[in-house]
């Protein structure tokens, strides 16, 4: 690691460990979306009127109900409808991660770019993450797409941070190997804030722990395959791995010689998914 690197990195950890470090705020309509969801007796009306709030959010949503992913026969057009279709946890949890999108801007072109970059290849993995879930577990595709939309989103800090860090900045590479080194910590520390389910809050802190075992498939397996799965076919360091070792492959009960793009149906399930999200 470079001298510039290794600086940031000890920098950003006392901030964290002294808790300067300023974390990001979930938007306003994730707060409010997810004060709805706490409460048992929310009815559609009431979430509606909540997302219903945010012209873009609603879009989103309609769109996603009307996806190939989901095989409605009948087109829908309306918020209420939208939520019946999908249920009130399943759009709770889809509101809040898509809501996230309006987290990655900057006010540089280069740190702008950079979030365009990383949200987009979240929304990757979290369809695929959705197709994985609905295929090979019991899980929650809405919590598996959240997961995957989250699992970056400890990059934003040190983004922030390298806007007024011209060093930074102007050093890929040591901004590379910052973000590579330390977004899984500032990761789980941003959801721990947000109050996450434990479940989630832990994905970006083992995500890319490729010998971890747990004792059954949890959402960690399915963004660390799904992160996977989304390098291949590149010449991405993660494809040169010996995926036959990798447990989480086990766990879903998917071969790691298998690529999902080559089955057809898999691969339309995957395009679908990432299609809805972005």
């Amino acid at each position: 690691m470079s001298t510039l690197a290794e600086k940031v990195q000890q920098d950003l950890i006392k901030a964290i460990d002294n808790d300067d470090l300023v974390l990001p705020t979930l938007p306003e309509v994730a707060l409010r979306v997810r004060d709805a969801a706490q409460d048992p007796e929310v009815s559609v009306h009431a979430l509606s009127t909540v997302i219903g709030n945010d012209a873009a959010l609603t879009a989103r949503l309609i769109k996603v109900v009307n996806s190939p992913l989901l095989r409605i026969h009948t087109e829908i057009t309306d918020l209420q409808m939208a939520i019946n279709r999908l249920g009130i946890s399943y759009t709770c949890n889809l509101a809040i991660g898509l809501a996230m999108e309006q987290m990655f801007q900057a006010t540089s072109d280069v740190v702008d770019c950079k979030m365009r970059e990383v949200w987009n290849k979240s929304s990757e993995i979290a369809g695929i993450c959705h197709v994985l879930c609905r295929h090979y577990t019991r899980l929650k595709p809405d919590q598996a797409t959240l997961a995957g939309l989250v699992h970056q989103i400890g990059v934003l800090p040190i983004l922030t941070y390298a806007e007024d860090h011209n060093a930074l900045l102007s050093d890929a590479n040591s901004l590379n190997q910052v973000i590579e080194q330390i977004h899984p910590l500032i990761g789980e520390k941003i959801l721990r804030t947000w109050e996450f389910p434990e479940l989630i809050a832990q994905v970006p802190s083992h995500y890319l722990n490729f010998t971890r075992d747990s004792a059954t498939v949890d959402y960690i397996d399915i963004v660390q395959v799904a992160t996977l799965q989304s390098y291949l076919g590149s010449q991405h360091p993660f494809t040169q791995l010996d995926w036959s070792q990798i447990p989480a492959f086990a766990k879903l009960g998917l071969d790691p010689n298998v690529d999902m793009q080559a089955d057809e149906d898999l691969s339309a399930a995957m395009d679908a998914a990432m299609g809805m999200l972005q």
